[in-house]
């Protein structure tokens, strides 16, 4: 059971230095959304889908020694382990601060989705405006005033 133990928290390590890249990766992306560095962006994205395949093999990887040590294979199983006294404090540790860097890339991850979805509504409206549709956004006159985008004209009969 020690060596499990000793297996877990070298794995828990693993996680949690593969989660801090995911952040500084979030972050990155962050900073390219804002400055609209689409080059950037495409390779941020890349290296950050590699990391979260690589999280997820070592989560699976904690889950099946979990399993194979009589614990729920999980998230509840982890507390569990944590709760036994086969559990080191540093590995205690190692979980509360995985959980920490999940929670902070959660809120990145959220933040990042809101600047694409503002980069989104931006260029749909610059392709209505493009296209000419009638409900592209308001345009605006020298006075202030929004303008009709018909091509109606008056007549004026007399």
């Amino acid at each position: 059971m020690q060596n499990f133990g000793n297996a877990l928290a070298d794995s828990l390590g693993e996680e949690l230095k593969a989660g801090n890249i995911l952040l500084q990766l979030l972050q990155q992306e962050q900073e390219h959304l804002i400055n609209a560095d689409l080059e950037a962006l495409t390779r941020v994205t890349e290296e950050k889908a590699k990391i979260v395949a690589h999280m997820t093999e070592l989560a699976q990887k904690r889950h099946r020694a979990l399993g194979a040590s009589g614990f729920e294979a999980g998230e509840a199983g982890m507390q569990a382990w944590l709760n036994s006294r086969a559990a080191s404090p540093a590995a205690e540790k190692s979980w509360k601060d995985l959980l920490a860097v999940a929670q902070q890339a959660k809120e990145l991850n959220r933040t990042n989705g809101l600047l694409i979805g503002q980069h989104m509504a931006r260029n749909q409206n610059a392709l209505n405006v493009l296209q000419g549709a009638p409900d592209g956004g308001a345009m605006y006159g020298p006075n202030g005033q929004s303008t009709s985008q018909s091509s109606s004209r008056r007549l004026v009969v007399g």
